[in-house]
């Protein structure tokens, strides 16, 4: 049964992840979790080493990914820090919003950061648009990316916690 509960904790978490919220590390705190409660044994310490190693990458595939796709529509370096700043700050201020606010937070702010940046280096408004655009595709990818990695996290969790 504590699978069976550990398991839907961690799909829980990887739902939250395409919404620009903190799923990986949710899921590392859910097996935390399962870790202290239910078994001190069951989930190693080379498993919570890989997870975290792990997390820490979705989170940089979060910026490699939104900063190259922002130079790859014709962005400079600006745009791609206010893609990941914009994102950052957008999926902030739109948690308040039930549901969809940080997801369209993440991605509008992307946009506007990756915009914003490139107005301020006197970039013509259509160069700006694109860099723009190329970061809220690089958002998207990012946030596929980071759910296969969330996926393999849960996978090697649940392994860990079967054994």
């Amino acid at each position: 049964m504590e699978l069976v509960l550990l398991g839907a904790a961690l799909v829980g978490c990887l739902l939250l992840i395409p919404f620009a919220l903190p799923g990986t590390w949710l899921m590392i705190g859910a097996a935390a979790v399962f870790q202290l409660v239910v078994s001190p044994a069951r989930i190693g310490a080379i498993t919570f080493v890989v997870v975290v190693a792990l997390a820490v990458a979705g989170e940089a595939l979060d910026i490699v990914f939104m900063s190259r796709y922002a130079k790859k529509y014709g962005g400079s370096a600006r745009a791609a820090w206010g893609a990941v700043i914009g994102g950052v700050v957008g999926a902030l201020v739109g948690v308040p919003v039930p549901v969809v606010g940080s997801l369209v937070g993440a991605f509008a702010g992307a946009f506007a950061g990756a915009m914003l940046l490139e107005l301020a280096g006197r970039r013509s408004h259509g160069e700006a648009a694109r860099a723009a655009t190329g970061a809220v595709i690089g958002r998207a990818v990012a946030s596929a990316a980071k759910v296969m990695v969330g996926c393999v996290m849960a996978a090697l969790i649940l392994a860990s916690a079967w054994t």
